[in-house]
């Protein structure tokens, strides 16, 4: 999740310098259809089989994931963008809600704790504010944010029916190109220039790059400690800013990026097991061994 969030951050960065020419359509459209690109070659390439018996969910996920990404950037478009992303960011509180209905799975009260820390930096970072006039959007901002957390579901779901990254990435960014080009096509069109080129392919490539991280992120580790994680592409964009634009930040910006920094470690040390050292291992083996032969003399 820590590669994903670099990665994101990267794309986040690139969408700031790409939105001086090209619209929120057109940004979206480019991202998705360079990581469709990447990932068809390395499946024609390896002779994968997009054929799968969850083609349902493999749909479901990536039609969610898209209208979320719509939502997103319906929200940026009519919110300051501190505002929009910090709604967006409620994702992992809507999944510590949904998880142990739709996962089955007892998150420890800690990580409940890390996740609203991690949120509390977030939103003291990004400073988001409102306005009388901006409830609708607002409403549709947070609803980005529990699609996100619908998705993330839905990707765990994926793998617990051993669905590989790389399939769920390609029918995600087959679905985001189709959706997104017909978005294009109503909405703007600007022509792709040799200097746009670096900004474009660094943006499908950040982003390809994040999405499969993230998935196999969501696959194979615990939910919330992930979701908790993904707080981090806010503090690496922050200072993205800082490097690339010369942006400062303030005393309680950094107090922010330490709470995040914070929700972090204390999701992750809630799920580490501690590791027995050898001796103690062959001593608790050769007690459980001796406990069974004394059962079975009795």
């Amino acid at each position: 999740m820590l590669v994903a969030a670099l990665g994101f951050a990267i794309m986040g960065a690139l969408v700031k310098v790409g939105a001086q020419k090209f619209s929120s359509s057109e940004l979206v459209f480019y991202r998705s259809i360079f990581g469709l690109i990447v990932i068809w070659l390395y499946i024609a390439v390896n002779k994968l089989p997009l054929a799968t018996p969850v083609m349902f969910k493999q749909m479901s996920r990536a039609v969610v994931g898209f209208v979320s990404l719509v939502l997103f950037f319906y929200a940026i478009a009519h919110l300051p963008l501190a505002t929009a992303i910090t709604l967006n960011y409620t994702s992992p509180l809507f999944l510590a809600i949904f998880t142990p209905f739709l996962l089955h799975e007892k998150p420890k009260k800690s990580l409940f704790i890390g996740l609203i820390i991690g949120f509390m930096g977030v939103s003291l970072l990004l400073k988001p504010n409102f306005s009388s006039a901006d409830w609708l959007a607002g409403s549709i901002g947070l609803l980005s944010g529990m699609g996100a957390a619908f998705a993330y579901i839905h990707v765990k779901q994926l793998g617990k029916a051993n669905e590989p990254d790389w399939r769920t990435v390609f029918y995600f960014t087959l679905i985001s190109t189709i959706g997104a080009g017909l978005w294009m096509f109503f909405d703007s069109f600007h022509t792709i220039e040799w200097q746009d080129l670096p900004v474009l392919l660094g943006l499908g490539f950040s982003a390809t790059i994040a999405q499969l991280a993230m998935t196999r992120a969501y696959r194979t580790g615990n939910t919330l400690v992930v979701a908790s994680l993904a707080y981090v592409t806010v503090v690496l964009a922050s200072l993205f800013g800082v490097l690339w634009w010369n942006e400062h930040l303030s005393l309680d910006a950094w107090l922010a990026i330490g709470l995040i920094i914070l929700s972090g470690v204390i999701s992750v040390r809630t799920t580490q097991t501690p590791q027995k050292i050898p001796h103690q291992t062959a001593l608790d083996q050769a007690e459980r061994t001796a406990q069974e032969t004394i059962k079975t003399v009795s």
